[in-house]
């Protein structure tokens, strides 16, 4: 019996027990991980710097890549260290910044995400009222509440798990600090039950605004198929689908992983879960917004031909 006072160290889940498989896992974090980098930086410095594209799509865009950055960054790297380095052990303080940094990214970013098909609805169905329901001013503020609503989410969450005291050991069955694999480890149903209250409660926030996203991609259907160019359906249908259909990868795998019963649970359905959740989205992301728009697309060649040509 291990009390939480007295644990200064993690044990998160070994992927392997051979060298082989350990720097194989390494090399495939590392590439996912490269992606990432590569895809949202891009986007980030193509929007910083191209002034064409200061327009609120484009501000909603690079807070998404930047939240996208900041999740990833936060599980991955620990992941590949400890594979490189033969070792499974995370601090205390660190597996509590673990959980308090996700956390923030991943509940900012899916508010972003609900202002992005609130951003898009207004341009396609209300588009003579764009400058006014989306002003820069607006857009601050909507994207600041984003930030902040995604940040006290996370404090919350933080604070209480980690106040609950923990008796069954300190391994944690997965990558990363994930924060229904540390209430495996409570010894107090008080308090399990109270972190598991705040779930719910951030679970329902995130239904409502899942359906927000959903009845505005409906609308923006309708206005879709009125389009009598099958290039314009065609241009707005591309951008829509993957992003309602990534959304709803991170949604239902999240979801399942934080409300799924621990009687069904399993180290390798975990790990795919969570997988799904924290590492896809980050790498599918600038895919999305980047192969399918052609504004950003230009901005990217203009960018890559001024490095090319300061270069020579």
């Amino acid at each position: 019996m291990v009390n939480s006072s007295s644990i200064t160290v993690f044990h998160l889940l070994a992927f392997a027990d051979t060298r082989e498989l350990q720097l194989l896992h390494f090399l495939f974090f590392l590439g996912i991980y490269l992606a990432a980098l590569l895809g949202n930086g891009l986007i980030i410095t193509a929007i910083a710097c191209d002034h064409h594209l200061h327009t609120p799509m484009y501000f909603f865009l690079l807070n998404l890549a930047v939240l996208d950055l900041g999740s990833i960054s936060t599980t991955v790297p620990k992941a590949m260290a400890n594979s490189l380095w033969e070792t499974r052990n995370i601090s205390y303080w660190g597996c509590a910044a673990q959980v308090l940094v996700f956390f923030f990214c991943a509940a900012a970013e899916f508010y972003i995400l609900t202002v992005m098909a609130y951003d898009r609805y207004v341009a396609i169905c209300k588009p003579l009222h764009y400058g006014t329901l989306l002003g820069s001013r607006a857009c601050v503020h909507m994207a600041a509440a984003a930030w902040g609503s995604g940040f006290l989410n996370s404090l919350l969450h933080t604070a209480n798990t980690f106040s609950i005291p923990l008796c069954q050991g300190n391994g944690i069955d997965q990558f990363f600090c994930e924060v229904p694999q540390i209430l495996k480890l409570s010894c107090s149903d008080t308090d399990y039950l109270r972190e598991v209250g705040l779930i719910v409660i951030s679970v329902f926030v995130s239904s409502v605004c899942f359906v927000f996203i959903v009845l505005s991609y409906v609308q923006i259907f309708r206005a879709v198929l009125r389009i009598p160019s099958g290039q314009g359906q065609h241009k707005a249908l591309s951008t829509c689908l993957p992003h309602l259909a990534v959304v709803s990868l991170f949604i239902s795998t999240s979801f399942f992983a934080y409300l799924k019963p621990p009687s069904i649970s399993s180290s390798p359905l975990d790990i795919v879960l969570s997988f799904l959740y924290s590492v896809v989205p980050p790498v599918v992301n600038p895919l999305i917004y980047s192969m399918r728009n052609q504004e950003l697309k230009d901005a990217l060649r203009k960018l890559l031909q001024h490095t090319v040509f300061q270069h020579q």
